[in-house]
């Protein structure tokens, strides 16, 4: 029983920007011209809400809507008859007269004349909605004219059509906007409006995946619903859009086809079936309805309008209609379709598709089709894709009868899909393939493939509880997959920042036995990363360079990754860039949607902490498109992290804030404190390149002082210099002594190749004058040993700060010269920048210091400094320009270090004759 639900009217349209500014276009030009826009895209997309938007948007003259027709048989040049006579109708409304022309005329001539009546004396806007439904004499009548549309005037023609063949061929040239299905957001804006927010978070999602961004779509869906099933406290129906809904969206395209249509329809429907593809090879679906109707060699109708013919493979318009044509057509029809694929795919040796149709033809129970699905789908020597073999284990799933078989099929289509990039389908297909009264083994492995969903998008707690349970249930009968899961779950802990937790985990699985050829990877793992997390690190290094050493060139995603792990902990960059090249390329060749965007991840943050921060961005650019695709949301959480901190050296700001923003959102969500602690290092980084020391030391200072704010404890070490380095120039030095003596700890581990560079250079920067000099100079020795155009250059920087301060003004160019070539060398624009303007200052201080030195000051500089000159504290600066005192205190600094003057009464003096001569800035 379907139930009906009160649904708002949408607030605007969502997601047509783009075809907004098409129709204002339109619109502008009526003004002096003539305009003609073509709106095209299959049913539900909104054709008919776009035409209503440019109806309502148009106020400098008279609006002629012309609605749709339905379908049927009529006469020639009928629609065209019906418009003249509605526009003649208009024009004896404002008192023009229709011209002789337009009684007997042919019917364009009859069209253009009565419009031009129509718009005589203002410019009229002519909306024709859904003008494939027209006879075909009108639709080509209404082409020609829409071509000669300047000679009736000041005349707009709006015109939808879904798009189809016939329709295309008579609008052909015209100025098209196509509509296509809304992006997510759009989608969950739309479906917030018209509901109030109130969905279920869960209830939501489905509704957004299932609508596939057809906004009528989604909308008949929520009709569709009761309150408590919106509100996720009842169960939905299943299938969500169902028959009923998805022939209602589509409207007229699918109805009234003759028989041998209507078989073509849904034979190619049913060849697609289950898939995201909307072609097939035409071949084989011509076969196919020829095994349906014998007696007809070949087609001799038009193709149904919701199909097209290119390239030798039938297209539907959309996947509406690829979706409505199947569930549309009566249920026997549909088995026959199947039935005739499955034989054509048998006779040309595809097995496991022909199998998989065969088993779409038949109602369930079927335990033997079901047996013999399962094991061609399992068979490794079976060519299928993941997606292909998960499709063929659920089907089976479904039409077994014992219950543990079952179980198991579904188990195994969950798998695949997560090989196949669809955590959320894989979830799914699981269903209550973990209910307690199946054997031990089958629930372990259930629950292996939910824990490894939710790593991938949920909550890593959670995720790591599906896996710790998968652990104990294996534990007996597969201890390797039991080991396994005890390692998806030390990394699902690992994410979260959970060191205890991570430990458990790794005692949660029973250690599989060593081989007699070698070591076993898996317990080399186990061992060294538990070596790590208890500082352990020489008791680490023997396991984790095994781990490199023998990383396999093929077999399941984590044993591949388990080397790029290995070699990060060990601080070899070089290595978990090999590792993680590997393990890209395998993801590639097995077209894992999966593991792809996992070993990217891996590759992007190995190629940062090498410094190559160009190769970063390329690797997480691919690998957050890659995650995205896959629904990953926490690896697409980890990519956006790299990307904020590679656009961190750029200077991007408004990208930096995108990535951190994104990184965040999912982050808070699923409990991922690696991804949100990288991502508060690259804003304060970015705030750092800016020159916002202040900003950057109060964002850094949780993250790396102990309390329960503090950072992931792998990563907020490496934010430990930024940190020093921003809390010295907002002059808290106080602030950073406690970190450095941490920071000296992690040096020594040797874990990390800039540290040492980097230990040096903070203790330069906390050092007394007399000591300084020599730390930089350590500094930049110990950067000599390490790649890294970047953390050399910064240490450049700050060592030419150092000595220009002190008046070295050659030694400081020297410096400042190789900081500046460094940065512009990595593309560190905002840092490349401060070297500049440092090296500007160097210059401009070897001269006499004068009015003209202002300058230089920045407009906040030079309000400071006027306010100091009049007398003014640094409170009663800060209260009169609304800012910190520590943002006066950083800023006077800057204005005394740009103005070579020591105290205020020479800056007073300074500004006096600087306002005297107008030489102020």
């Amino acid at each position: 029983m379907t139930v009906s639900t009160t649904v708002r009217a949408p607030g605007r349209l969502y997601g047509r920007d783009t075809q907004r500014r098409a129709v204002a276009a339109l619109l502008d030009r009526l003004r002096t011209d003539s305009a003609v826009l073509v709106v095209t895209g299959e049913p539900g997309l909104g054709r008919t809400a776009l035409l209503g938007h440019a109806a309502r948007a148009f106020d400098a003259g008279r609006v002629l809507t012309v609605p749709a027709e339905p379908s049927g048989t009529r006469a020639s040049y009928a629609a065209v008859h019906t418009l003249c006579r509605t526009a003649a109708a208009l024009a004896a409304e404002t008192g023009a007269a229709v011209g002789a022309a337009g009684t007997g005329a042919p019917p364009v001539r009859a069209l253009l004349d009565t419009l031009a009546s129509a718009a005589t004396d203002a410019p009229l806007l002519l909306c024709v909605d859904d003008v494939h439904l027209w006879d075909s004499a009108s639709r080509a009548a209404l082409g020609q004219a829409a071509r000669r549309l300047h000679v009736a005037g000041r005349v707009g023609l709006l015109v939808s059509t879904a798009g189809h063949r016939a329709a295309e061929r008579d609008l052909a040239g015209l100025p098209v906007t196509g509509l296509h299905p809304l992006a997510p957001p759009d989608a969950g804006a739309l479906l917030d409006d018209v509901t109030g927010g109130g969905v279920d978070p869960t209830v939501r999602e489905e509704l957004l995946e299932e609508a596939e961004g057809n906004p009528a779509l989604l909308l008949a869906l929520v009709r569709r619903l009761a309150p408590a099933e919106l509100a996720g406290q009842r169960p939905l129906p299943r299938p969500l859009a169902d028959a009923g809904v998805l022939t209602g969206v589509a409207g007229e395209a699918l109805r009234g086809l003759p028989p041998a249509a209507a078989d073509l329809l849904v034979t190619a429907a049913a060849a697609l079936h289950e898939s995201d593809d909307l072609a097939v090879d035409a071949d084989l679906v011509l076969r196919s309805v020829r095994r349906l109707r014998p007696a007809a060699s070949a087609p001799r109708h038009p193709l149904p309008d919701a199909v097209d013919l290119a390239d030798g493979r039938f297209r539907f318009a959309g996947s509406l209609l690829r979706r409505a044509a199947y569930a549309g057509a009566p249920p026997e029809r549909r088995r026959a379709a199947h039935r005739a694929l499955a034989q054509v795919l048998a006779a040309d040796g595809q097995r496991l598709p022909a199998l998989l149709h065969r088993a779409w033809a038949t109602t369930s129970p079927a335990p033997v089709i079901a047996a013999e699905l399962s094991a061609t789908a399992a068979d490794a020597g079976v060519a299928a894709s993941e997606r292909l073999r998960a499709l063929a284990h659920s089907r089976a799933a479904q039409l077994a009868a014992d219950p543990t078989r079952r179980a198991a099929s579904r188990t195994a289509a969950a798998e695949q899909a997560l090989h196949a990039g669809r955590p959320r389908w894989a979830l799914g297909l699981l269903g209550d393939a973990v209910h307690s009264t199946l054997p031990e083994a089958v629930r372990g492995r259930a629950e292996l493939v939910r824990g490894l969903a939710e790593r991938y998008d949920g909550p890593v707690a959670d995720a790591r509880e599906s896996l710790l349970s998968a652990a104990g249930l294996l534990s007996a009968e597969e201890p390797d997959l039991a080991m396994a899961a005890a390692l998806a779950a030390a990394d699902a802990a690992w994410a979260a920042g959970d060191a205890e937790a991570c430990l458990d985990a790794l005692d949660a699985g029973r250690p599989a036995p060593a081989p007699a050829t070698g070591p076993h990877p898996a317990s080399d793992y186990r061992l060294g990363l538990r070596a790590v997390l208890e500082a352990r690190f020489d008791d680490a290094a023997a396991p984790l360079r095994r781990v490199v050493a023998l990383a396999p060139v093929d077999g399941e995603p984590d044993a591949l990754l388990r080397p790029a792990v290995a070699a990060l902990l060990l601080g070899d960059m070089s290595a978990a860039a090999r590792s993680g090249a590997r393990a890209l390329a395998a993801a590639r060749a097995r077209g894992s949607g999966a593991l792809v965007p996992r070993a990217l991840e891996y590759l992007a943050y190995a190629e940062l902490r090498a410094g190559r921060h160009a190769l970063a961005r390329t690797h997480a650019e691919e690998g957050l498109r890659a995650a995205q695709r896959a629904g990953q949301r926490n690896t697409a959480a980890h990519h956006h992290a790299v990307l904020a901190l590679a656009a961190s050296i750029e200077g991007e700001t408004s990208v930096v804030t995108h990535h951190v923003a994104a990184a965040l959102t999912t982050a808070r969500r699923h409990g991922l404190a690696q991804a949100a602690t990288l991502a508060h290092w690259a804003a304060a980084r970015a705030d750092l390149g800016r020159g916002r020391p202040l900003e950057a030391a109060d964002r850094l200072g949780p993250l790396v002082r102990t309390g329960p704010r503090r950072g992931h404890f792998a990563v907020w070490m490496l934010a430990v210099p930024c940190f020093v380095e921003a809390a010295v120039l907002a002059g808290r030095p106080g602030d950073a002594r406690d970190v450095v003596a941490d920071l000296a700890l992690w040096a020594a581990l040797g874990a990390d190749a800039q540290a040492p560079a980097q230990l040096a250079r903070c203790h330069a920067l906390l050092a007394p004058p007399e000591h300084a000099d020599a730390l930089y100079l350590r500094a930049l020795h110990l950067h000599e040993r390490t790649p890294g155009d970047f953390e050399r250059a910064r240490t450049q920087l700050l060592y030419g700060k150092w000595l220009r301060r002190r008046r070295r003004l050659r030694e400081a160019r020297d410096r400042l010269g190789a900081a500046l070539a460094a940065f512009d060398h990595c593309g560190a624009g905002v840092w490349a920048e401060q070297a500049r303007q440092e090296l500007r200052a160097n210059g401009a201080a070897t001269g006499a210091t004068g009015g003209g030195a202002l300058s230089r000051l920045t407009p906040q500089q030079w309000r400071i400094a006027q306010c100091v000159a009049e007398g003014a504290t640094n409170r009663e600066v800060a209260r009169s320009l609304s800012v910190s005192t520590r943002t006066v205190d950083y800023h006077l600094r800057n204005v005394f270090a740009a103005l070579g003057v020591r105290s205020r009464v020479e800056l007073a003096r300074l500004v006096e004759q600087s306002e005297k001569t107008g030489a102020q800035p």
